[in-house]
């Protein structure tokens, strides 16, 4: 790195906390999440916003050279990777051993029913939103794979600003979220192949199986994780336990990263290890969390925002793209989400909140989109189309949750997660209510 490199970089983070940090407290003022202000800090730092107020500033904090972004990749994968490490770790696996059916219903048909929209969306939409080295075929499954996923980190935050992460509906957000995921990684990494012309009956075997491989290996491994943390709580401090958290995260990510998955698969996997630890644990961990949350998802979603570019909207064409694509988008994930949801046995405003909580696709989708825009799947149009449904999808999910769960019905069970939840934190109370918050 020169010294104008280093400079640049630290520029771009300072102007990064120092906005979205800004904008996230000015959105809890008007009664929205921060993770909002966060999304919407990238827009106003980027091209849609800074470029036109003052373009010699934009070119100057973000320059075109391929190197420079890449520093900036590097500390926001770290800091997702973190984010969704702490955050799976609130899953309530008994929870889910309890309702395995209202799972599966709820993941499968919440991506099927969306990804099959996308398939014959991108079956239709204008050719000239193709990329350069797309065909039809592998276009509509990236089409599919956009609007069938949700972003576990958005989703994460969305209702950590809420108060809502201890909830059932909660819950079972994140653990839906995680399985269309998993599902979509794979079906991307399909699309992958299929543009380099190696696409075979082998290569969706071999995917599958690298799946099962990872998962037997982070089963096999949690008595070990286990004992490491038990371990270090005996030593003095909290360092310990948390450099062994971080460890844990960062060579399950490159193990599933490795195998052809996604490295977020990982970090999500050990936050699963990770979950109903000892108080000692969990109060050591607190402070992780803490500069996971100020520090690295305010970086880490107004870098995703920095991607939006609202000035194609100016053509009518992509613009009535974008709405086609926006509004399937929205009422595919809702209309599977609810119908699994009642299938599940859940209520109608369960249902109905779990649409609100899935349809924020957030920075999984701008991966998705980064991708498919690098494999020449997408056009630049069409690039900026995907990235703008990912951060008005996660705008969105938060007034439609608080709406949603304001009418649902709240078990004893919520405040006992609660209190276990507070725990990671320095909150000096636990919400009664989750709907209130």
């Amino acid at each position: 790195m020169s010294e104008h490199q280093t400079l640049l970089f630290l520029m771009q983070l300072t102007a990064l906390l120092l906005v979205g940090t800004s904008m996230s407290h000015l959105a809890r003022r008007v009664g929205l999440p921060g993770v909002v202000g966060e999304l919407l800090s990238g827009v106003v730092l980027g091209p849609t916003v800074l470029r036109h107020l003052s373009p010699a500033t934009f070119a100057w904090m973000w320059p075109p050279d391929n190197s420079q972004p890449q520093l900036l990749d590097a500390v926001s994968t770290f800091g997702v990777l973190l984010f969704i490490g702490m955050s799976s770790a609130h899953l309530d696996l008994r929870m889910m051993r309890r309702r395995p059916r209202t799972v599966l219903s709820v993941s499968t048909a919440a991506l099927v029913l969306p990804f099959g929209l996308g398939v014959a969306t991108g079956l239709l939409l204008p050719g000239r939103l193709l990329g350069s080295h797309a065909d039809r075929s592998s276009f509509a499954l990236l089409i599919g794979v956009v609007m069938g996923v949700s972003a576990i980190p958005v989703i994460a935050k969305t209702l950590t600003d809420l108060g809502m992460l201890h909830s059932d509906v909660g819950q079972l957000t994140l653990a839906a979220a995680a399985g269309e995921d998993v599902v979509a990684w794979i079906v991307l990494s399909l699309v992958t192949a299929m543009t380099a012309g190696a696409l075979k009956v082998g290569h969706i075997v071999s995917s599958v199986g690298h799946l099962l491989l990872f998962l037997a290996v982070v089963i096999a491994a949690r008595p070990l994780l286990r004992g490491a943390l038990g371990r270090a709580e005996k030593a003095e401090g909290s360092g310990p336990v948390i450099a062994i958290t971080v460890v844990a995260i960062l060579a399950a990510s490159a193990g599933s990263q490795s195998l052809g998955l996604e490295s977020a698969l990982g970090a999500f996997a050990v936050g699963c290890l990770l979950s109903s630890p000892s108080r000692e644990t969990t109060v050591r961990l607190a402070s992780l969390r803490t500069v996971t949350l100020s520090v690295f998802a305010p970086i880490f979603l107004a870098g995703a925002g920095l991607r939006v570019d609202l000035s194609v909207l100016g053509d009518p064409g992509t613009s009535a793209a974008a709405a086609v694509v926006l509004s399937l988008a929205v009422g595919g994930k809702f209309a599977g989400a609810y119908l699994g949801a009642r299938l599940g046995r859940l209520t109608h405003w369960e249902g109905l909140a779990l649409g609100a909580g899935l349809n924020a696709r957030g920075a999984v989708e701008v991966v998705v989109a980064t991708i498919g825009l690098r494999l020449g799947v997408l056009s630049p149009a069409m690039y900026s189309i995907v990235v703008l449904v990912a951060v008005l999808t996660s705008v969105m999910a938060a007034p439609a949750l608080r709406w949603t769960m304001a009418r649902v019905d709240h078990r004893a069970e919520e405040h006992s997660r609660a209190i276990e939840l507070a725990a990671w934190s320095d909150r000096a109370s636990v919400p009664t209510d989750p709907a209130q918050n």
